[in-house]
């Protein structure tokens, strides 16, 4: 009787450990959340091919975050051994808000020292767009709204490349 005894209680102890770590598994999936990686774009020096390269999220995986390391990761581009079209040197995101299917990215003013128009101009602000609207990064998002030192600008110095209104992926 006292070996039943036993057994019943290492098989209730069996149990409630297998319960105990399933709920940690699941709730360490939730709080963590999310993929591990996320698409960037660059566009390659032709001015027109978008290529795609993960890079890993930080820890920070709620959709502002997300979106404001999505953002930073395209302005940064590509290892420098790859040819890519390129922000200029400095470029960074001043701030970033998400509303309904837009998301207002705030730039440096470094962004202004873009070669003046054309083709550069285009592309850089194509890969930020394709980063920003990728389905699997920031599903429900399809446009860019961009400021400059957080003023609405319609265009950068150069003024081939609009940007008083949002930009999606059918504007390039």
């Amino acid at each position: 009787m006292r070996s039943q005894r036993l057994i019943a209680l290492a098989a209730v102890c069996v149990v409630a450990g297998l319960v105990v770590f399933v709920a940690y598994r699941f709730m360490a999936g939730r709080v963590r959340g999310g993929a591990e990686s996320i698409v960037v774009y660059y566009t390659k020096t032709d001015g027109i091919t978008e290529v795609p390269w993960r890079v890993t999220l930080g820890p920070a995986r709620d959709r502002k975050s997300v979106a404001f390391y999505a953002a930073a990761q395209a302005l940064a581009g590509p290892a420098t051994d790859v040819e890519a079209i390129r922000f200029p040197a400095g470029t960074h995101v001043r701030a970033l808000e998400i509303a309904g299917s837009v998301v207002d990215v705030d730039l440096s003013n470094e962004v202004s020292k873009s070669a003046e128009g054309g083709l550069a101009e285009t592309a850089e602000f194509k890969s930020l767009v394709w980063t920003l609207t990728d389905p699997k990064t920031l599903p429900g998002v399809d446009a860019v709204r961009i400021r400059v030192d957080g003023t609405r600008v319609a265009t950068l110095p150069g003024g081939h490349f609009e940007l008083d209104e949002p930009l999606s992926r059918t504007t390039f």
